[in-house]
């Protein structure tokens, strides 16, 4: 059976479990001794354990089983959590991850063993115990198969029909090993189907599975005891295929005996029901952990023809196609209750438009503006409702990030903590995908350049341990993000010296430039202050891509420092990328959409107050220096008949700068859907997307990131 149907539920419910795994070994390292921990992460192993079997990832399955065995242990007492035993495990849940990026790359799991982490991990065991749990190689006996005699061979109950006669005919013609099998399930066993499917499957390395009693639909939907037989065709011998089913968790015993047709050949019917049932054998049994139903061969191929089909797809686990993830939001049922009933109102206001539609005259323009007032009302909660599922809690992207502080502690030699607050701030899914890439660089930014070495914060004075904080927090319409750490924050001058160096700025502009402007030169491609170049970060390297990639999604970074304190990396990113406020403007004869999240204020600016400074236009506005920008000048619009008595300035603002953009005229605040202009239309980094307007023209949304 082909699971990779499957898969993308596989991937989540992976990720979940390995995430849990990662939280649980960092508490279990502070605390061996909690038992609670203990039990989660037994629990965690198992799950993925299982998992993984069904999806048939015998590596992850193997790796993921060693480890619960380790944990079984520790839970009975025999023995306890060492920290070399934690390393192990770490290195485990690392290879674990790396199982998972190749499933979601090429939908296979690869052919990485682990076998040094496996080893270790049974030789700890072993030593705590005194129990060898290292699996035995497989050697097969070259006896013949076992006679079995007895009730427990239901398999001699299968009747064979006159039509199976062929097939049993083309194996003996082949000189295959003809065999009974009866399959025991030990009594605890829950999800039945799903052990009989991985007997299936491993059986189907083996030989093929000829006929099943119960028939194969039966065991798909879980409509028998715990036992099962079949006929098997196969060119080995019998101990080797016991083992292999045997090999399977939660199987009680697999007996086995060679299968005699003749005691069979007084119940010969030859009907064509019978017939269906013997084709139907080459169907296999459906994992039921994933609530998704099988798809099912013809009852009425003839068992020869399925045969040759199943030789043909062997193996289509190589030809899977990669999976598409990250794709789905989990939704609150209450959030699904509320857009159900907002959008029954959609139809109720829609149903008062079509019924004003056809109604006499009597009806007024009031009764027209009330009903739309209502769907106005009605579209507003539905916007909300919809921005409310499509928002995720920060913290599925913060919190692997203890683990990667807890690896830099040890490979850096650096005593540090991770500070974390607000993981329950809620941002859009498109902006949680993309925003965790540039967090970890900030993160480990801190940890390497950011704090200084145990020794040198003893002779300062400070704690040993360094504190990186990660708060996160909402501010209006825009979610901020805070990286900050208590190390020896940046040196303006090492930044000035080397600006200098490479020619970035002039000995004249040096002179005059802030603080604030050598730092932001750390966010220039390719700068850096670091002596040295390092493989976990450094200083400048790669900020310019953060930059660029927070910008993308709309918002924007600054940095602020102060030396022998520390450093602070602030992101401010919206809410949503997909329905926002906007003023319209115009520019001639052109509409353009100014995002409302970026907006100070408007000014109506007199041509006299207009002055320059260094060749650039700006104006005082109480008290503060803005730059103005032609925005008619910069798009290349041509400008309009009228002549204007006074500039209108609309005022941005972007972390500490702000900037003037002078519009022909305003239209009005407006909620627009966003639409990508897509990779047809080379657009310039100005514009940031477009909007369809109420009377279907198109307006340009402009990018403000890049104006100020």
């Amino acid at each position: 059976m082909d699971v990779s149907q499957y898969l993308e539920i596989f991937i989540d419910e992976t990720k979940e479990h390995l995430q849990t795994l990662s939280d649980q070994l960092m508490i279990l390292e502070q605390e061996p001794e909690n038992m609670d921990t203990i039990n989660e992460i037994f629990r965690a192993a198992h799950s993925l354990k299982g998992m993984a079997g069904t999806m048939g990832f015998k590596r992850m399955q193997r790796l993921t089983h060693d480890m619960e065995n380790v944990f079984q242990e520790i839970r009975s007492e025999n023995m306890k959590v060492q920290p070399e035993l934690v390393d192990v495990l770490f290195r485990g849940l690392d290879a674990l991850e790396a199982y998972l990026a190749e499933i979601m790359e090429t939908a296979n799991e690869g052919t990485e063993e682990n076998e040094e982490i496996i080893n270790t991990l049974n030789s700890i065991a072993k030593q705590a115990t005194g129990k060898d749990n290292t699996p035995k190689e497989e050697k097969p006996a070259p006896a013949p198969a076992q006679t079995v005699s007895g009730d427990a061979a239901k398999y001699k109950e299968i009747k064979i029909t006159e039509y199976d006669q062929n097939t049993f005919d083309k194996a003996k013609k082949q000189n295959q090993n003809i065999f009974g099998i009866t399959v025991y399930l030990q009594e605890t066993c829950i999800l039945k189907a799903a052990r009989a499917f991985l007997v299936f499957k491993a059986l189907e390395e083996l030989g093929e599975v000829m006929k099943a009693s119960p028939s194969v639909q039966d065991i798909e939907d879980e409509k028998f005891d715990m036992d099962f037989s079949i006929i098997f065709f196969t060119n080995e011998n019998a101990d080797k295929i016991k083992t292999t089913i045997e090999a399977v968790s939660e199987i009680k015993e697999a007996v086995i005996g060679p299968f005699e047709i003749a005691s069979n050949q007084e119940e010969k019917s030859g009907t064509v029901e019978q017939a269906a049932e013997s084709a139907e054998t080459n169907e296999q049994p459906a994992a039921p952990a994933v609530p998704a139903a099988p798809e099912k061969t013809s009852k009425n191929v003839p068992a020869a023809t399925a045969d040759t089909k199943k030789k043909e797809t062997k193996h289509p686990a190589q030809k899977t196609a990669k999976p598409t993830v990250g794709r789905t939001v989990r939704v609150d049922i209450e959030k699904l209750d509320v857009l159900m009933n907002l959008v029954s109102e959609l139809i109720i206001a829609k149903n008062g438009l079509v019924s004003m539609s056809s109604a006499d005259e009597s009806r007024t323009d009031t009764d027209f503006n009330e009903q739309i007032e209502y769907l106005e009302s009605v579209t507003t909660n539905l916007h909300e409702s919809v921005m409310k599922v499509r928002m995720v809690p920060i913290e599925s992207v913060v919190s692997r990030f203890p683990r990667m502080i807890r690896d830099l502690n040890k490979k850096l030699g650096k005593k540090m903590e991770l500070h974390m607050s607000g993981e329950e701030t809620e941002l859009d899914r498109t902006v949680i995908d993309e925003i965790g890439d540039p967090l970890q660089h900030l993160l480990r930014n801190a940890a390497d350049h950011g704090l200084e070495s145990n020794e040198e914060r003893i002779a300062l004075g400070k704690e040993e341990v360094g504190n990186i904080y990660l708060d996160a927090y909402q501010d209006g319409n825009n979610v901020n993000i805070e990286v900050r750490d208590d190390g020896g924050g940046i040196d303006v001058e090492k930044i000035k010296k080397k600006a200098l160096e490479k020619g970035s700025i002039t000995p004249e502009q040096a002179e005059v430039m802030t603080d604030k402007e050598f730092i932001d030169l750390l966010f220039k491609p390719s700068f850096s202050t670091a002596e040295k170049i390092t493989d976990v970060s450094g200083r400048g390297v790669g900020l310019d891509v953060v930059k660029t990639k927070i910008e993308g999604l709309g918002g924007n970074i600054e940095c602020r420092s102060a030396l022998g304190e520390g450093s602070s990396f602030i992101i401010r990113l919206p809410l949503t990328l997909a329905i926002i406020q906007a003023l319209m403007v115009e520019l001639g004869k052109e509409k353009y959409a100014i995002p409302l999240g970026s907006i100070q204020t408007i000014e109506d600016v007199a041509f006299t107050d207009v002055k320059h400074v260094q060749t650039r236009e700006v104006i005082n506005l109480r008290g503060s220096v803005i730059p103005l920008i032609r925005l008619n000048q910069l798009l290349n619009v041509e400008p309009g008949d009228f002549e204007p008595e006074s500039l209108t300035v609309v005022i941005v603002k972007k972390g500490d700068k702000q900037a003037g953009l002078v519009v022909d005229n305003l239209i009005g605040q407006q909620e627009i859907v966003i639409k990508s202009i897509g990779d047809y239309i080379h657009c310039s980094k100005l514009i940031g997307g477009a909007t369809i307007l109420g009377d279907g023209e198109i307006a340009l949304i402009l990018e403000v990131n890049t104006l100020v």
